[in-house]
């Protein structure tokens, strides 16, 4: 057996005090939302991606908000409960006010960020773009027409819902486009990665507040 020099051992354990650090001053937030339609509770890490479970009961948008999450490197810690026998419309629209809550607690609880941000991702025939400004501004631009309507049980028209929820209680421009494509679940999917990696880039830590006016 090997050993490593004491020079390693040393840089392993400032690893570890890197890390610990880290988690230590990371973004975390709590929401919660009830009403008599559904119940929610997110806890979003922005700066730590380690912790991901999402249960809403509706697989496929489980699966889209897991995409967004895991390319986004933030930890998305979702319970999400609501009469989905009737719609699931309640619910995924209360999912984008919960996580555009917490967006907004955010920057008044921890700070300024960088405040813009954009991708443009392919999967296979589909090309999604997804650009956001942080800006306190809640604006909502969603261009996408899909070859199919349902992607399993999911109509894809509920996105829509979601992208509101988020824009206007995050306060945020909210510019997606889906280019072009001719599967339905490649330009879902793509749209979703899109906008994790977009809202990454705008939620950066920054220094000071990126405006002009000095204040958003």
């Amino acid at each position: 057996m090997t050993h490593g020099t004491d020079e390693d051992k040393r840089n392993v354990r400032s690893a570890d005090r890197d890390v610990a650090e880290d988690m230590a001053t990371a973004r975390e937030l709590q929401v919660e939302r009830s009403t008599k339609e559904t119940e929610i509770r997110l806890k979003l890490n922005l700066d730590n991606d380690r912790s991901l479970a999402i249960e809403t009961g509706v697989p496929f948008f489980d699966h889209m908000l897991h995409a967004m999450a895991f390319h986004g490197g933030f930890g998305f810690e979702l319970q999400a409960r609501g009469d989905i026998e009737v719609d699931p419309h309640h619910l995924v629209e209360d999912v984008g006010i919960v996580f555009g809550t917490a967006l907004a607690k955010a920057v008044s609880e921890y700070g300024p960020v960088a405040r813009y941000g954009h991708a443009i991702i392919p999967m296979d025939d589909a090309l999604s773009e997804a650009t956001i400004d942080a800006g306190n501004r809640p604006y909502l631009v969603y261009r996408a027409e899909y070859p199919q309507p349902y992607c399993g049980q999911f109509a894809v028209e509920l996105l829509r819902e979601f992208f509101h929820g988020l824009a206007m209680n995050a306060a945020i421009n909210l510019h997606l486009e889906v280019r072009y494509g001719e599967n339905t679940h490649h330009m879902c999917e793509a749209l979703m990665k899109a906008l994790g990696r977009a809202l990454a880039q705008a939620y950066r830590r920054h220094d000071r507040v990126r405006s002009t006016k000095g204040s958003l």
